[in-house]
């Protein structure tokens, strides 16, 4: 049994893990682990507390993933409630569509008993109205100027690019998957990345293994980087070899390589794990498997594109 997280999935980890070590499924222990990071106020990428859009409404996205039938649910552009990956595994469970957004989402939400919430934090209201104003680039005062900054945003990966990731293998050897994000702060109102769109950031095959992204969201959803992993683990790639692959696919998108930024963590059938990035040295994931009181933190290796 495995459970791999990306760095902010630190506080959930744990909790997953107990699920597995319980007998629960895969899937129980990647939506327990998402939980705990949706519910953590001090980070702002994820659930309560994420960064708002432009207008200063929080939008979610997440979805959840099964390796024995690559069952899928995803919700996009979630506004009102934080548990967004439980209710990407009620559009799985009970509806028989793949991915639901905006009111319909929220709709599903309230219909198995979430409580509606502002998910705007104090925190969070602080910095999207610095960003309006223009402090945190020293330009600008107004909404305008942060419409030409959205495709610069993605380059700051505070702000930008924060997801959290889960896989897990359970004692049965079924593989989950699952993101969750809030998404770039002042994004495009209704812009969904690639966390709600299965292939492009999130992808789970019992038969080979799953992958999980982090990163600018518009370039694995050109490139379905997550299923791309996957893909190259079936043709007979290792584990280190496919994640080297889907990277340095990147950088046929015609976009300066100090530009692309993506981080992803995988996990192959046999429980193997790893974690790269595009970054410099310094990023980190973390995991847990048989064996071990708690999880270790490991380190991402760099795939220069």
């Amino acid at each position: 049994m495995i459970v791999v997280a990306s760095a902010n999935g630190d506080v959930g980890i744990d909790a997953a893990w107990e699920v597995l070590a319980g007998g629960g499924s895969a899937l129980d222990a990647v939506e327990a682990g998402t939980r705990l990071v949706e519910d953590n106020p001090l980070d702002h990428t994820v659930g309560y507390g994420g960064y708002p859009n432009l207008l200063g409404e929080v939008e979610l996205d997440a979805s959840i993933m099964e390796g024995a039938t690559r069952r899928a649910g995803t919700v996009g552009g979630l506004r009102g409630y934080r548990a967004a990956i439980t209710v990407a595994r009620a559009v799985m469970e009970r509806l028989p569509h793949v991915l639901v957004a905006g009111e319909g989402a929220a709709r599903l939400a309230a219909e198995i008993g979430l409580v509606a919430e502002d998910l705007l934090t104090d925190a969070a209201r602080a910095t999207w109205e610095a960003g309006l104003a223009g402090t945190l680039a020293g330009e600008g005062t107004t909404a305008d100027v942060m419409l030409s900054r959205v495709a610069s945003l993605a380059t700051d990966p505070e702000r930008a690019a924060g997801t959290v990731n889960f896989i897990a293998q359970d004692g049965a050897g079924h593989l989950a998957s699952a993101v969750s994000t809030s998404g770039w702060a002042w994004k495009y109102p209704g812009r969904l990345g690639d966390s709600p769109v299965i292939g492009a950031g999130n992808y789970c095959d019992d038969r080979y293994g799953a992958a999980a992204c982090t990163g600018w969201g518009e370039l694995s959803l050109r490139a379905l980087t997550a299923r791309s992993v996957v893909a190259s683990l079936a043709a007979g790639a290792s584990l280190v070899g496919a994640c080297a692959a889907a990277m340095h696919d990147l950088a046929t998108l015609g976009i300066p390589s100090a530009d692309v930024l993506m981080h992803l963590v995988a996990v192959d059938a046999g429980g193997g794990h790893h974690g790269v990035t595009t970054r410099s040295s310094g990023a980190t994931y973390v995991w847990r498997g048989d064996g071990m009181s708690s999880y270790e933190v490991a380190p991402r290796t760099v795939v220069p594109v």
